[in-house]
């Protein structure tokens, strides 16, 4: 695609085809979002793609866990609740979904089934977890980093018809997601993306988020004098 149209295209998926993704495709969507920029050169991020039996297995202990009322064990340092304009965004999608799917505000089996499916990866064939190296623990700059590589993933995969959603609820049991990956323990493991081909019969597909315009959040700062000098 044309690279407006493949950014203004994305949309995050929820909902997919059990088809497998061959090992191929996504060694070719890893290839390009590679290309993303890192820090100095560094590269400080790790890949570790499931899919089959050893995803299922992630799905199943998360979701015993999560019935079982256990704490999250993520590895990252996370905020608390939303509040003001990032409550009222996240509120904002949530409404969009939910509109779309028909499940009703006073229903609680369906909220919490959707709360469940996220947990589950969206029931997602693909499962590819981010992590870096710990070594660069504190610090945000490997984590700009893995972001950039996310989303290079995410649109890599979109211009070859593969939806994503990145969903950090996969790995809020870090340590169960570490020991069926087999991730070492000199990494962190920072986020997750579900992967699989878009099922176009689920509503919640469809929805697209809003952006907040430009005006609300950037700043320029002095184009006025640019422009009278040009001008003089």
């Amino acid at each position: 695609m044309e690279y407006e149209t493949l950014v203004n295209s994305r949309r995050s998926i929820r909902g997919y085809k059990p088809d497998a993704i061959p090992r191929e495709t996504i060694d070719e969507i890893i290839s390009l979002a590679k290309r993303a920029p890192s820090s100095m050169n560094v590269q400080a991020w790790h890949v570790h793609v499931l899919t089959g039996d050893a995803l299922n297995e992630v799905r199943r202990r998360n979701m015993e866990e999560l019935v079982a009322g256990q704490p999250p064990q993520r590895e990252i340092f996370t905020h608390g609740p939303y509040q003001g304009e990032h409550r009222e965004r996240q509120v904002a999608i949530a409404k969009k979904l939910f509109a779309k799917m028909g499940i009703a505000r006073d229903d609680k089996p369906r909220r919490e089934d959707w709360v469940r499916r996220g947990f589950r990866q969206f029931d997602a064939p693909v499962s590819i977890i981010l992590t870096y190296d710990k070594s660069l623990d504190p610090g945000v700059t490997c984590h700009f980093d893995l972001g950039a590589l996310c989303y290079g993933i995410v649109l890599s995969a979109w211009n070859k018809g593969i939806g994503c959603v990145v969903n950090g609820q996969g790995i809020s049991r870090s340590n169960i997601v570490r020991e069926v990956a087999r991730v070492p323990d000199d990494q962190v493991i920072m986020t997750a993306i579900a992967m699989g081909y878009p099922d176009d019969t689920f509503p919640a597909n469809s929805v697209v988020s809003d952006r907040e315009p430009n005006s609300r959040f950037v700043s320029y700062v002095g184009f006025d004098d640019q422009a009278a000098n040009q001008n003089s």
